[in-house]
């Protein structure tokens, strides 16, 4: 049988089955029903009681029968576009403010983008260059191109959240140094500040204050978030708020002389940046009036050299 025979027979039972899928609807799961009345026994035993969920929606036969084997094969492949490990992308999605997004999302997101720009490189090679090499080097390309790009995004989340934070940071430093010196502990001072304010640092504190309240230790609650934290000033803030929970150190004066210390990091680091930027300006006038310049100290050799007039 030859390939379009073959195809044009796929296509037609794919219709058939998109038909009778249409047709004939999937009979509901009795589970959605059967779950309330066993909320009562399953908790008697001392299983989990759960919750009562309202009737699930009704999934196709095709999203049934090749959902999960299309599925399984998208996570394969995006563990090889994206070969980190879950920890890592974990703690990488975090310092990104992304806590929602799981590894496995990640990593389709990556796959996504790359079959976009490798299908959209396919297309165009095929298009324009009318072969088949061609279409698959830009495919290639393309798939290349899509998961750089987002891997990018993730980095330049990275980046924004922690020059966010270094920019908060010395106000946070500031008015937990002011609370403390009101007569609160290091841990009033943060839930003060978190009832308050907003911003990355704040989020971390909350997160902060809620590992206190599930039961671990204050000192133990800084530390962690210090190890967690992308900024290295925020960890040296936590690793402060740490101490002063545990052992009763000058907290105020700390913090200030901390703020000061990172206000200066930062003023250094404007400062690298604007010569940066004014030398990064001189490039385009450069490249624009040096051959101008050129052309006109030359324009007389000849007839220096030659005696043309």
């Amino acid at each position: 049988m030859s390939t379009p025979a073959v195809v044009a027979a796929a296509a037609v039972g794919v219709a058939a089955a998109a038909a009778a899928a249409r047709l004939v609807p999937p009979t509901p799961r009795l589970a959605p029903r059967v779950r309330p009345y066993t909320l009562a026994a399953r908790s008697g035993f001392g299983g989990p009681a759960g919750t009562a969920r309202g009737p699930a929606t009704p999934v196709g036969t095709l999203r049934r029968l090749f959902g999960p084997p299309l599925l399984a094969l998208a996570r394969r492949l995006g563990r090889l576009v994206e070969s980190r490990s879950d920890e890592a992308l974990r703690t990488r999605l975090r310092h990104a403010g992304q806590p929602e997004v799981t590894p496995e999302e990640h990593r389709l997101r990556l796959l996504a983008a790359a079959v976009g720009l490798g299908a959209l490189g396919l297309g165009a090679g095929l298009t324009l260059l009318h072969g088949a090499i061609g279409g698959l080097l830009l495919a290639a390309c393309g798939s290349l191109a899509g998961a750089a790009r987002a891997r990018g995004r993730l980095d330049r989340a990275v980046a924004e959240r922690r020059e966010r934070m270094r920019a908060e940071l010395y106000t946070v430093n500031q008015l937990l140094a002011l609370h403390v010196r009101t007569g609160a502990g290091a841990v009033q001072a943060a839930r003060r500040l978190v009832d308050r304010g907003r911003g990355a640092v704040v989020e971390e504190l909350d997160e902060v204050l809620n590992w206190i309240r599930s039961g671990m230790g204050e000192a133990e609650a800084f530390r962690r978030a210090a190890e967690r934290t992308a900024e290295p000033g925020a960890a040296r803030t936590y690793r402060l708020l740490a101490a002063g929970a545990e052992r009763g150190v000058d907290l105020a004066a700390s913090l200030l002389s901390l703020s000061g210390d990172l206000r200066d990091a930062r003023r250094e680091d404007l400062r690298r940046s604007a010569t940066r930027r004014r030398a990064a300006m001189l490039v385009p006038t450069i490249a624009v009036l040096a051959p101008i310049m050129l052309l006109f100290v030359a324009a007389p050799i000849p007839s220096l050299v030659f005696g043309f007039r």
